[in-house]
């Protein structure tokens, strides 16, 4: 927003993609000019990371935050663009390189954020709660919560040195 503030929306459609274009559609609508969409796994995002998307926005039409696994954090706009998400890709490990193609395809500009890391299987969670355990300031709630998951949560009983 242009104070500074952010809005959340719910998403409208069904499935990811749609929901991704109608929250373009309705700021737009608002009177934004750059609008930043980010995913919901990845609750240590840092800040300033969100401040380069909407800067980068500045000088293109489409920015992107690649995560590792070939999808993406975040997608920027500064209008909406009908067709843009592939809802067959969503959440695939080529979801990154369709949104490419098909940005692309409407022959938009994109530039790209830092590559970054979202939390979809268990690995990356563990990877989160070690990132959490050293910063925890980074996403407080998230690193309390994992912190009591981590000490409450049943641990696989063995039966001996064979089994």
């Amino acid at each position: 927003m242009a104070d500074g503030t952010m809005k959340t929306v719910a998403q409208r459609g069904a499935g990811l993609a749609a929901g991704l274009e109608s929250v373009f559609e309705f700021f737009c609508t608002q009177g934004q000019r750059r609008i930043v969409a980010f995913n919901s796994d990845s609750p240590h995002l840092p800040l300033p990371v969100l401040r380069q998307a909407f800067e980068t926005l500045r000088s293109c039409d489409l920015v992107v935050g690649p995560t590792d696994d070939g999808g993406y954090y975040l997608v920027g706009a500064k209008a909406p663009h009908p067709g843009l998400f592939a809802d067959s890709a969503m959440g695939t490990s080529s979801a990154l390189e369709r949104l490419l193609a098909r940005a692309h395809e409407l022959q938009l500009s994109v530039l790209s954020t830092d590559e970054f890391y979202d939390i979809d299987v268990l690995v990356d969670l563990s990877r989160l709660a070690e990132d959490l355990r050293l910063a925890p300031e980074r996403a407080p709630r998230t690193a309390a919560w994992l912190a009591e998951w981590a000490r409450t949560r049943p641990r696989p009983v063995s039966s001996g040195p064979n089994s």
